[in-house]
């Protein structure tokens, strides 16, 4: 199957789940800045979880494919619509071949994912198929690309959608201290976390940065920080002491002062804040954090079992009278009865 990109907006990208392993070699994971919402398609489709999709950055394109398939869309709230009808989020819908899928500006999220049965299958390198704009492998995508993709086994099988947590709103994000917390006085870790921030407009894929009122977050004393670790999640402080939450794209070493960590579960919050939602933080001690992870099989398994057949309303179905809905099957006296 071929998937052809007629318009596209700036940063929309292949993703999967990253690179493991390269780490120690200067490159970050990257991957999906969501992975929740590749989990979420994963499950809605019945694929498997490293099925590569396409990312897109507040504002989609318009595809098509030259075969029937089906396809779901997760993550930001995005408009959508098969020549002109409209397509659910958090639902499988069938994209006949030829047909133009409409993606437009996110009404609510920042990255919306853009999933198919067989996944994309671009050519592999380091074991991935991610892009990943800051080391320089792929590049965004351009109107007239054309992708491989693997055809959908089941294109007429049942329709699926999945109910799904808020959290494309911002709110409150859970942290953990980190190995230089301590470098910060306790009056600063404590009104970090009854601060009110904003997510700035300023970010990308490899951070995003947080606005308050108010004065920075300093160190209680300068010191040197030698370059170590950093990894998604690191809330990292300028050297005004201004934050930025670290993202899939993220640098593997750093010198600037972390404060703490955001715990996994609630990095995608982070991720899919619009600019100005309202966000706040509250403290884990490191055993409490600890207890809030699952692995991405679990989570898969989880979104497995809350899906279920959507049951449409014949009102909402515009190619209704397309449908066989009489099957010619009779007990065979139709003539005879009263």
């Amino acid at each position: 199957m071929m998937l052809t990109v007629h318009t596209v907006g700036p940063g929309v990208t292949v993703q999967d789940l990253g690179r493991l392993g390269w780490t120690a070699r200067g490159l970050s994971q990257g991957g999906a800045v969501d992975r929740l919402a590749l989990l979420e398609a994963t499950a809605l489709l019945g694929t498997a979880p490293a099925n590569a999709v396409i990312e897109m950055m507040g504002f989609g394109g318009r595809f098509s494919t030259d075969q029937d398939t089906r396809i779901a869309l997760t993550g930001a709230v995005m408009q959508a619509d098969i020549d002109g009808v409209p397509v659910t989020p958090n639902t499988t819908q069938l994209l006949g071949a030829g047909q133009r899928l409409t993606i437009g500006g996110a009404r609510q999220g920042v990255y919306g994912y853009l999933a198919f049965p067989g996944g994309i299958t671009t050519k592999q390198v380091m074991d991935s198929r991610a892009t990943h704009l800051t080391a320089g492998i792929g590049r965004p995508l351009q109107p007239g690309d054309v992708l491989p993709a693997q055809p959908d086994p089941d294109p007429l099988a049942g329709p699926q959608t999945l109910s799904v947590e808020d959290r494309l709103s911002g709110g409150t994000i859970r942290i953990m201290p980190g190995p230089q917390t301590e470098y910060f006085a306790a009056g600063t870790v404590t009104r970090f976390a009854e601060t009110p921030f904003q997510r700035s407009p300023r970010g990308n894929r490899q951070g995003v940065r947080l606005d308050c009122e108010g004065p920075g977050f300093e160190m209680a004393t300068p010191v040197n920080i030698a370059s170590d670790l950093v990894l998604p999640g690191d809330l990292q402080m300028t050297g005004d002491g201004v934050p930025y939450v670290l993202l899939a794209e993220c640098q593997t070493i750093g010198g600037y002062p972390r404060i703490g960590t955001v715990i996994p579960a609630d990095l995608p919050k982070i991720a899919q804040a619009m600019p100005g939602a309202p966000l706040r933080f509250e403290w884990l001690d490191v055993a409490a954090a600890d207890a809030t992870f699952q692995s991405d099989a679990a989570i898969l398994q989880a979104l497995r079992n809350s899906r279920s057949a959507l049951t449409r309303d014949p009102h909402d179905i515009a190619d209704l009278l397309g449908y066989q809905l009489i099957s010619g099957v009779t007990p065979g006296d139709d003539l005879e009865r009263p």
